[in-house]
């Protein structure tokens, strides 16, 4: 059985090693220098602190091989549950050759079992080397990404660490299961698509900012949390202050929710999400247009007690969520594989 399904596997194996020789040849080259002018650039920017223009400029160099290999990690899971799980069983349904293999001596459970565990480790292999070799390749701009694509980040996080390999784990499984029902190898990769993209939607919307409690604090306005201030002169000239999904002093975090509020703690929220208002005279004072201390505008609206209140995941917490998705989706393989089992035994002839 093992020789038999490596026959079946050894073409489309071999060719994802080759596309994975590749990528790591292509990381391997670029990832010294990448790191290198990293650190040259924090050695220099360190000395006049500069290192948000730096960090703006360094990442912008290399936003499309960053967004390039992410999305390398992000499809493979989804290719194998599409090319190597729904097609297993379907394949053999489809050309009737399931009659003849189980009914030889090797019973239908041992040839999914086989089936089951040599594809779905080689599958798991290709994609946790994938990931941490891009993890290990992209350190330099995870460190250097804006709030929406930090390393905690949806995005990105799902292109990191040990989580491609749970992905890929389920994703095959996932496809022999709904091949078993469908029973046709077109239908069943359509719907493993559709079903596998749901349930990757749904974990970062739904479950992982749960994984642990988020942290809830409050932080002065400066320029890391704040994108612009201006004054709406639709509004009666009122201050409004657009707020990122950055945190002063927790670089890299998973920022759940952030909100303006005022002295007292209310929420100073402004006609669009992102954007708070400040009760401040524009008149006269340090926000008026006409003055010239306009640029001590922020000290004056950070010492009347406006701050940033944010919900997030800090970064210090990448790891564990890792470890704790992979083992949701290590649960959820188990119950796919169970039921694959149960069915190709009592419903399947």
């Amino acid at each position: 059985m093992i020789w038999l399904t490596w026959r079946q596997l050894r073409g489309s194996a071999a060719m994802l090693a080759a596309l994975l020789v590749i990528l790591a040849v292509v990381l391997a080259l670029t990832g010294p220098n990448l790191a290198a002018d990293y650190s040259t650039g924090i050695a220099a920017c360190t000395q006049d602190d500069t290192c948000g223009r730096f960090y703006d400029r360094f990442f912008g160099e290399y936003d499309m091989p960053f967004m390039a290999v992410s999305l390398v990690v992000l499809l493979l899971p989804a290719v194998v549950g599409l090319f190597w799980g729904a097609p297993l069983i379907t394949r053999e349904l489809e050309t009737g050759t399931h009659l003849l293999v189980w009914n030889q001596s090797i019973t239908r459970g041992r040839w999914l079992a086989v089936k089951l565990g040599l594809t779905g480790l080689v599958a798991m292999a290709a994609a946790g080397l994938c990931g941490l070799a891009v993890t290990w390749w992209s350190d330099p701009l995870d460190k250097s990404a804006p709030g929406d694509l930090a390393l905690m980040a949806p995005l990105v996080f799902g292109a990191r660490g040990i989580a491609p390999m749970g992905y890929a784990a389920f994703a095959f499984v996932l496809g022999v299961t709904v091949g078993m029902l469908v029973r046709r190898t077109l239908p069943a990769m359509a719907l493993t698509l559709a079903v596998f993209a749901a349930i990757q939607l749904a974990m970062p919307l739904l479950v992982r900012p749960h994984l642990m409690p988020p942290v809830t604090g409050t932080f002065e306005l400066s320029e890391t949390n704040v994108n612009g201030i201006g004054i709406n002169r639709d509004q009666g000239g009122r201050v409004e202050i657009r707020l990122n999904a950055a945190i002063p002093g927790q670089a890299g975090a998973w920022v759940l929710s952030s909100g303006l509020v005022d002295p007292s703690g209310r929420p100073a929220a402004g006609p669009e999400p992102g954007v708070g208002i400040v009760q401040i005279s524009t008149t006269s004072g340090p926000c008026a247009p006409s003055s010239s201390t306009m640029g001590v505008c922020p000290a004056e609206i950070n010492r009347l007690g406006y701050r940033q209140k944010a919900t997030y995941q800090p970064l210090d917490r990448f790891w564990p969520f890792q470890w704790i998705e992979t083992g949701i989706y290590a649960l959820l393989t188990l119950g796919l594989t169970w039921l694959s089992f149960w069915w190709i035994r009592r419903r399947l002839s």
